[in-house]
């Protein structure tokens, strides 16, 4: 079975989840999901980054060791993620063994090829992005807490990897999407790139990975945070397992931190001499009022308030078919209700009552024996094609064209009359049931990445658990169930 590694960003800990990290994880899992409907056998990798100053402040600020910090935080996340039906393979937390001997491993590795060096260091420091900014940054006035600091660091050669990065990238063999934040990471690689310092000294960050070399500094979080989707899955110690998962499918990301995925992390793998990934994926935000929620700013209306109205799996197909990946989306209350009631309640959740009723009624609640197997339904199914959506990540595409396949089960229900074919000739209406049910097995099979639990019930209400992706599998004679609507009205 061909892998599909695919991983999240690790989430900072110095506060709560929300609706960005919820967006990002609800649609990696979907996207692993997909990859399991096309046979594959996907690897999701997800965690938290616990490391860095504004953990330690935000530990020292509850009265808490920033070990305890991090202990009472995780589960914020892990019962998320449960809450939202994401399906991860594996939880990776920077504080585990398991990673931070692997970065020291790295660090020694990259010192060793003579790619660290020590080097005093005055420069405008960035307190909120925990990181040196250039004057031009300083200039652009977007950075909050910065003040002008003079020590010695360590320094990794980034710039010695230039040349060989925008080389990569061009050619995409690091590619980059979309196109639009290839060419800023291109337009950022045209001038000359700084080297990176890799190291706080423990006199004013003592909440870090200690450097094998000095036991006087701690890695910088960037440079510890990054490492964790080589230490998750063996690199230097299960060969034969980081061999079958790496390089990874797709790194997705928000792009607020591509530059340090595609310039910082590649270059640390060609100093390592490991391949790259094959692919980053940079989103959008969700946006209300075209402003990006925030808490600072006081606007977030979250989605994620809906769910215990409405269920984890409307908010998740909102999420997931609203924004096109790669562009901006904004979020009201007015255009979920509005999305909800036309394609779940109305479209999808009335077929089903529709076509289950019909068949309860004139069937003996069983699934008719079809005469054919053509209909208008099988040439509409295999108009939908799939693989090569999934493979540029166009997760709203593959909704879209599911619910146009959906509203032409509509169609094809109103055409047909069956409840009035049904008196005249029941084997005619018999056979065209039998395709109403088996599109309908078919677009709740398309549909369960998306929503998986609200998928199982239509299933159910089918009476049956085929998930073959192939037309004509519903078995006839099996039993239908009649339910409470899927996905009720919101008025």
């Amino acid at each position: 079975m061909q892998k599909y590694y695919l991983t999240t960003p690790i989430y900072y800990v110095n506060d709560k989840p929300h609706i960005g990290h919820a967006y990002t994880t609800i649609l990696a899992d979907t996207i692993a999901r997909y990859r399991a409907l096309l046979g594959e056998d996907p690897m999701l990798l997800t965690g938290l980054d616990e490391h860095g100053l504004k953990v330690q402040q935000a530990a020292e600020k509850n009265g808490k060791s920033p070990k305890n910090h991090c202990d009472d935080m995780a589960p914020a996340f892990v019962n998320l993620w449960e809450k939202l039906n994401i399906k991860y393979s594996d939880f990776i937390r920077t504080t585990e063994e398991r990673h931070t001997t692997v970065v020291q491993k790295i660090l020694d590795e990259v010192h060793k090829n003579g790619d660290i060096y020590i080097d005093e260091y005055e420069g405008w420091y960035s307190v909120s992005e925990e990181r040196f900014i250039t004057e031009k940054e300083l200039d652009s006035g977007e950075f909050g807490q910065v003040r002008k600091i003079k020590e010695k660091n360590y320094f990794f050669k980034m710039s010695k990897y230039q040349t060989q990065l925008i080389k990569k990238i061009k050619s995409d063999e690091l590619l980059i999407q979309p196109v639009s934040r290839k060419n800023e990471v291109l337009g950022f690689l045209r001038n000359e790139l700084s080297d990176l310092c890799i190291s706080r000294p423990k006199s004013r960050l003592e909440w870090g990975i200690e450097l094998p070399f000095d036991k006087d500094y701690v890695t910088y979080v960037w440079f510890d945070a990054l490492i964790n989707y080589v230490s998750a899955i063996g690199a230097f110690k299960n060969t034969k397992y980081f061999k079958k998962l790496w390089p990874a499918d797709v790194h997705l990301i928000g792009k607020d931190i591509l530059t340090t995925h595609s310039v910082y992390w590649p270059t640390m793998l060609l100093s390592l001499k490991i391949p790259l990934p094959k692919r980053i994926f940079a989103h959008g935000w969700w946006l209300t009022d075209n402003e990006k929620m925030s808490k600072s700013l006081g606007n977030v209306v979250s989605p994620l308030l809906l769910v215990d109205d409405f269920g984890v799996d409307a908010v998740r197909y909102y999420l997931m078919s609203e924004m096109v990946l790669g562009i901006d989306a904004t979020f009201s209350s007015e255009s979920f209700e509005k999305k909800y009631n036309s394609d779940l309640a109305n479209d999808f959740g009335n077929l089903v009552s529709r076509v289950s009723t019909l068949i309860n009624n004139n069937f003996d609640s069983k699934i008719p024996t079809p005469s054919t197997m053509e209909s208008d339904l099988a040439k509409n199914y295999k108009k939908i094609i799939l693989k090569d959506k999934l493979d540029n990540l166009e997760i709203d595409k593959v909704i879209n064209n599911t619910m146009t396949f959906i509203r032409s089960i509509n169609v094809f229900v109103e055409k047909n009359e069956p409840w009035k074919l049904v008196k005249v000739d029941k084997n005619k209406a018999g056979n065209i049931l039998f395709h109403c049910a088996e599109a309908l097995r078919l677009s709740s099979i398309l549909l369960s990445p998306v929503m998986p639990s609200k998928s199982e019930d239509i299933l159910q209400i089918l009476g049956t658990k085929e998930k073959s992706l192939v037309w004509g599998k519903l078995k006839p004679g099996s039993s239908i169930t009649l339910s409470k609507p899927i996905f009720p009205r919101i008025n």
